[in-house]
């Protein structure tokens, strides 16, 4: 494929990701940033494949900037869920103070 073809991919599918996500509804963004996670932890294990096997070390080093980009990306996934999470756990209320007597 050439230069052309790929970028024009990556712009789609940079839009389509785009209204995608924002799409979404509250409701749905916990399951949806867990999908998000799964799949970075997979670019995460192609990065280390595609390092590993790399010749040059250009190709180490944008290996390693993918999987650095992916552990961020993953840990700030986890996050942005837990506190999604924690808005919905019941508040404790304060206790109520004993009258004096």
């Amino acid at each position: 494929m050439d230069f052309i073809s790929i970028l024009s991919i990556f712009v789609m599918a940079c839009f389509v990701g785009y209204y995608v996500v924002w799409s979404v509804t509250p409701a749905l963004h916990t399951p949806l940033m867990a999908v998000t996670n799964a799949i970075s932890s997979v670019i995460i294990v192609g990065a280390l494949v595609a390092s590993a096997e790399a010749g040059s070390p250009a190709a180490k080093w944008l290996g390693l900037a993918a999987v650095v980009l992916a552990s961020v990306n993953i840990f700030g996934g986890f996050a942005v869920t837990e506190r999604m999470l924690a808005m919905y756990k019941k508040k404790e209320r304060p206790a109520a103070k004993e009258p004096r007597t």
